[in-house]
């Protein structure tokens, strides 16, 4: 009897086992089905913070600090003169995202797009004079930008690499 407890256990362990790599290999396939396009350097989809997480990182993080991460979040902007920069929902917040050394750029339409940055987070003061040039880029009237007379603590993000979801037309089933 005590032969036949161990092989029900054993069977058991070896049944689950099987179910784990199933399910290991659904979740693969549906990542090999997501396709990205790729702007500066190349980067992993996987293992990415929420917005939600990286908002509460940048309410820990100080006006020095510089946090490497990499996270998913959703196009608000982006500057419709050359696609130089673009501006991330964040929970309740906004992340001003410049890129690398102005080393590429993103498409102009891609707001409302869902987007991988991978990175340096950090809190800067914007200068009134950056602030107008950027309400410029966003195609802002004259008297906005007039109002714009004090320097902002921003969410800033520079980014190394980008990804953004093509579609991907589903193959015959």
């Amino acid at each position: 009897m005590k032969h036949f407890n161990i092989l029900v256990g054993l069977l058991a362990i070896l049944i689950s086992c099987q179910n784990v790599k199933k399910d290991q290999k659904e979740d693969n396939l549906q990542e090999q089905q997501l396709t990205y396009a790729t702007f500066g350097a190349d980067l992993d989809p996987k293992d990415v913070k929420s917005d939600r997480e990286i908002a509460a990182l940048y309410s820990q993080i100080g006006e020095s600090d510089s946090v490497s991460t990499k996270f998913k979040a959703t196009v608000k902007e982006v500057c419709q003169s050359k696609g130089c920069w673009m501006k991330l929902q964040i929970g309740e917040e906004e992340a001003m995202v410049r890129f690398k050394d102005y080393g590429f750029f993103v498409p102009k339409d891609i707001a409302g797009e869902e987007v991988i940055v991978a990175g340096n987070a950090f809190i800067d003061m914007m200068s009134v004079e950056d602030q107008r040039h950027y309400a410029e880029d966003e195609g802002k009237s004259a008297e906005e930008i007039a109002q714009i007379t004090v320097p902002k603590k921003t969410y800033s993000f520079e980014a190394t690499g980008v990804l953004i979801k093509k579609e991907v037309e589903a193959q015959g089933n």
